[in-house]
């Protein structure tokens, strides 16, 4: 199966500043209306009484100070097959998700079946922003501000058994909004799964935002996980089941083809993807010419997650 290759970079014109996200609290302390007057550079930020906006608390035991790839490149250079397999096609296509209202079921080996709307999930905990490497297995990176909360804290909520051993997430999969999911590159729905100590995990979480703002729909609003030592197609958006399982669930890239793409996906440079490299990255928003960067074992995260592999072959559990 032939996934999509890395693409041409958007033009450094285009391309948001970065230095103004790290500004952004300066900007809205000096007041919205003088800002809006005297600036055009913060035009496409959302300010405190905006839809969109999403205020998360800095955690900087989640951070890094590595350079952020800019708002530009992260809502427009996406994989969302429901919407396309041109890196473009997200950004281009996914105005025809609805997002309101929205709701979670959470099904499986719990006590009691739930469902939690939209509204509930925002008010569970505390927003965080965390600045978080994100790889894909196609060889690109990106540095993310992502907003939302351990998905351990929805875990909590939700009365599980103590036989559950694995965690299913279900992306939504309706063909009136999302084009792609008339085809067969994938067995729809979209799905994805953790094993339960990974899911809670410190660093999953349970993302509704990055930049400052609600998550735009080619990113996977209104609700998706996000799992930085693993691979990026693990991440599931637009979710709208959450089942606890006893037993491995499926997923949708490992079924589509087993020998490529893992149950684990972590991110490991010194196992192959069968068509290509796994040793180097390439981070978006450079020079398509600029160096590659060297990949770090679990993207960099090993300290935090590598004690749930111990004793693990990971070239057999890819």
């Amino acid at each position: 199966m032939k996934r999509p290759t890395l693409c041409s970079q958007i033009s450094a014109s285009e391309i948001t500043p970065p230095e103004l996200y790290a500004r952004r609290r300066e900007f809205l302390t000096l007041g919205a209306t003088s800002l809006i007057a005297s600036s055009s550079l913060i035009s496409s930020w959302a300010l405190a009484d905006t839809p969109n906006k999403l205020v998360g608390k800095s955690n900087p035991q989640f951070s890094t100070v590595e350079k952020l790839t800019s708002y530009q490149d992260v809502t427009h250079y996406n994989n969302f097959y429901e919407f396309g397999t041109d890196k473009l096609d997200p950004f281009q296509n996914a105005h025809t998700l609805k997002t309101e209202p929205w709701a979670i079921s959470i099904e499986g080996l719990v006590k009691k079946q739930k469902t939690f709307d939209i509204d509930q999930l925002l008010k569970l905990a505390p927003m965080e922003e965390r600045i978080y490497r994100f790889r894909c297995v196609e060889g690109w990176s990106m540095v993310i501000p992502w907003i939302g909360y351990p998905l351990s804290q929805l875990i909590k909520a939700c009365d599980v058994l103590s036989s559950a051993r694995y965690v299913e997430f279900i992306s939504l999969a309706d063909p009136t909004q999302m084009p792609y999911v008339k085809s067969s590159i994938l067995k729809w729905p979209y799905t994805e799964g953790l094993r339960l100590d990974e899911a809670m995990n410190p660093l999953t979480l349970l993302t509704f935002g990055l930049y400052g703002e609600i998550l735009p729909k080619q990113n996977g609003a209104p609700i998706r996980i996000t799992v930085p030592w693993k691979y990026g197609f693990k991440s599931a958006k637009s979710i709208i089941k959450i089942r606890f399982t006893e037993t491995q669930p499926t997923t949708s890239w490992n079924l589509a083809a087993p020998s490529e793409y893992g149950f684990y996906s972590n991110v490991n440079p010194k196992v192959a993807h069968p068509r290509w490299s796994q040793s180097t990255e390439r981070r978006i928003g450079t020079d398509l010419f600029a160096q590659k960067i060297k990949t770090l074992p679990f993207n960099g995260y090993e300290q935090q997650v590598g004690h749930l592999y111990a004793g693990m072959d990971l070239q057999k559990y890819y």
